[in-house]
């Protein structure tokens, strides 16, 4: 079981062995089939998303640009619709050599020096996981409708539980004794 999903994942390898210095572009392209491939909690549902893998080779290090551009289908909080949502990101990483693989650094990389491909598919899970938003709008929502949402958010309602119009009267009350 185990691995036949590493193999599911080698799809998502980038082989820079066989490369002369230079650039070089890779194509993904991801479905649901992909999210599987991550123990999520976050629901990708019916996700089209196009990747392209800049990889630019130099003798002693590796330069990354990975670009995401699709969508992915959202449940909207207000509805309750199913829309699609577009993703569009892109993050840029550095991949050195070293004694074993390494990722504290930020947007820099270090894998085993006798690697010979360097896996793209945490990257690209990443990428589209920031491009969804924590509030789930659907575009055909209206203004007005977000209007009556921000009303009832529950930041507003502690707000008005604090100034209540009886308690502010009965407060007026109070200060004219």
């Amino acid at each position: 079981m185990h691995t036949h999903f590493m193999d599911k994942l080698r799809n998502y390898d980038v082989s820079f062995s066989g490369l002369k210095t230079g650039k070089h572009q890779f194509k993904f392209e991801i479905d649901k089939t992909f999210f599987q491939l991550f123990d999520t909690e976050q629901e990708f549902t019916n996700p089209k998303i196009s990747v392209d893998v800049f990889l630019e080779k130099h003798t002693t290090f590796l330069e990354f640009v990975i670009k995401i551009n699709g969508t992915v289908q959202l449940v909207c909080d207000i509805t309750n619709e199913d829309f699609d949502h577009p993703v569009e990101n892109e993050i840029k990483v550095l991949v050195k050599f070293g004694e074993e693989y390494d990722d504290s650094e930020e947007d820099v990389i270090t894998i085993p020096a006798n690697d010979h491909a360097f896996n793209v598919a945490q990257l690209i899970y990443e990428i589209v996981a920031l491009s969804i938003p924590m509030k789930k709008v659907s575009p055909n929502v209206s203004d007005e409708d977000l209007e009556i949402l921000e009303k009832f958010s529950p930041k507003e309602v502690e707000e008005e539980e604090k100034s209540d119009p009886r308690w502010d009267a009965l407060k007026k009350l109070k200060d004219k004794n």
